[in-house]
């Protein structure tokens, strides 16, 4: 992938569909954006398009093939493939339920009877399973026959797991990573990839050595193809350091956190120390489609530094409120909370300038979130309407209210950073965290040759300041923000 700012957007919320996204992109932020992460753009039976019935169709309310392959050609493109479940209104399901035993994908399955000892694990069994949910994970599958069975389940009852175990699945995983590849995919994200290898006696999370040998097959069937694979793990930041030491890209699910405490404690002692030790192989995040991660931070932040953090998100953030990310809303994932970044510092300007510049120069290819690419503020009344704590982080944006939106002093400032940190060739470079600074300051210095750019921040004012070095004259320059230009 190139070095360059990935834009992560549903295929309906800038624009209605994959048509008006790319005019949308062609029309707004076409030196901004180098790669595009659609999020599943396939026919879903669940979870916003996480809940796949197959990989070889888009959904027709976001448009076609064609449409992706038009996207391709301007943009690098980065797909999901779900390894860890299928939709069960899939052929595949469906087939089972219909024929069991004679079903071409009856390996595709975890069936509880197979799996577990007497046909369902013990409470220490059970206790064990790193679950989202308060019991064993599974849903119960009645056979067209009449006999019934427990299948493996570990999120909504519409996403069925898949058993990677078998043979069978495998080739399912490798005609569809294939067939993703050829239809424009430059790198594939393996959702919930943690949770793909399941062994009795384990907590069936990130299970070692099987986990790796799993990784190393999919990147191994995509190689001929060029294409990467990024695995899709929120959990103890250790977990990315292994992957990274396997020379596999990461994401950096930490850096949001961070940002956020240094920002409302006006310190740099947390943040400076993982934008020092995190990958360099990375792509870095503050929002996605899902909450702001906060289990991505233990034993980088205390827990009191943790609860502090939270607590201030709760007090500061624009009309977020705790039960958001409760059971009233859909959500019991207490690992994430549910909040715009823009609203989570207040929708205030210069804090949200000040946490993407740090996010810009930290170690790594930025991704940024559609709602977080337009400083968009916590949608309440799409909350309130669908009673999903997330749709508070997920505004549909029209044509004509994307116009309206780029033109706010603060979009125009978050796009002209963008526009310097894809041009500046510094940041091909290496990296200094400078460990002389005052504790209330961050300076991040980029260089590469003839080029250095470097940050300059104040966490407690917000203030910061970019200088780079002309390559061209040799002379040091400061980038003025239009916003500042305005005021001049």
């Amino acid at each position: 992938m190139d070095n360059k700012i990935m834009l992560i957007t549903y295929a309906d919320s800038l624009g209605k569909n994959l048509k008006e996204l790319k005019e949308i992109v062609d029309g707004h932020f076409r030196e901004e954006i180098g790669a595009i992460h659609i999020l599943p753009f396939y026919p879903s039976s669940a979870d916003r398009g996480f809940a796949p019935m197959t990989y070889r169709e888009v959904d027709p309310a976001f448009g076609t093939w064609e449409d992706i392959k038009a996207i391709s050609k301007d943009y690098q493109l980065m797909f999901d493939f779900m390894i860890n479940h299928i939709s069960r209104s899939s052929k595949y399901y469906q087939d089972f339920v219909e024929n069991k035993e004679q079903s071409p994908y009856k390996d595709y399955f975890i069936r509880y009877s197979d799996f577990w000892e007497h046909g369902f694990p013990t409470q220490e069994e059970i206790d064990l399973i790193y679950k989202r949910k308060p019991r064993a994970p599974y849903i119960d599958i009645d056979f067209k026959d009449g006999s019934s069975d427990k299948l493996w389940c570990t999120f909504d009852e519409e996403q069925v797991d898949l058993d990677v175990s078998k043979k069978a699945t495998i080739e399912f995983i490798r005609d569809n990573l294939l067939f993703l590849a050829d239809a424009g995919a430059s790198m594939i994200r393996l959702d919930a990839f943690a949770y793909a290898i399941k062994k009795k006696g384990t907590n069936c999370f990130f299970i070692e050595p099987d986990i790796w040998i799993l990784l190393k097959t999919c990147e191994k069937m995509l190689e001929e193809k060029g294409v990467e694979v990024l695995p899709e793990i929120h959990e103890h930041y250790s977990i990315q350091m292994k992957i990274a030491e396997h020379d596999l890209p990461v994401y950096d699910f930490a850096l949001p956190m961070l940002v956020l405490h240094g920002l409302y404690a006006g310190t740099n002692k947390r943040l400076k120390h993982w934008l020092n030790i995190c990958p360099r192989h990375q792509y870095t995040t503050l929002d996605t489609h899902d909450g702001i991660g906060v289990v991505d931070v233990k034993d980088l932040m205390k827990d009191d530094e943790i609860e502090f953090t939270r607590d201030q998100l709760y007090e500061k953030g624009a009309n977020v409120k705790r039960k958001y990310s409760s059971s009233e809303y859909k959500n019991l994932d207490i690992y994430q909370i549910n909040c715009t970044y823009y609203s989570a510092l207040g929708n205030d300007d210069a804090a949200y300038l000040l946490a993407r510049a740090i996010q810009f120069f930290a170690p790594g290819i930025p991704q940024v979130y559609y709602v977080g690419l337009l400083a968009g503020e916590n949608d309440i009344d799409l909350l309130e309407k669908t009673k999903n704590g997330r749709d508070i982080n997920r505004h549909y944006y029209s044509k004509d209210e994307v116009v309206h939106e780029v033109k706010r002093p603060v979009v125009q400032d978050i796009l002209a950073l963008m526009r310097f940190r894809n041009q500046y060739e510094a940041f091909d470079g290496e990296i200094d965290i400078d460990e002389e600074v005052a504790d209330h300051e961050l300076r991040i210095t980029w260089t590469k040759n003839g080029a250095k750019a470097v940050l300059q921040a104040d966490l407690q004012s917000k203030a910061f300041c970019i200088e780079y070095i002309d390559v061209d004259t040799k002379q040091w320059r400061t980038i003025v923000l239009p916003s500042q230009q305005l005021k001049e």
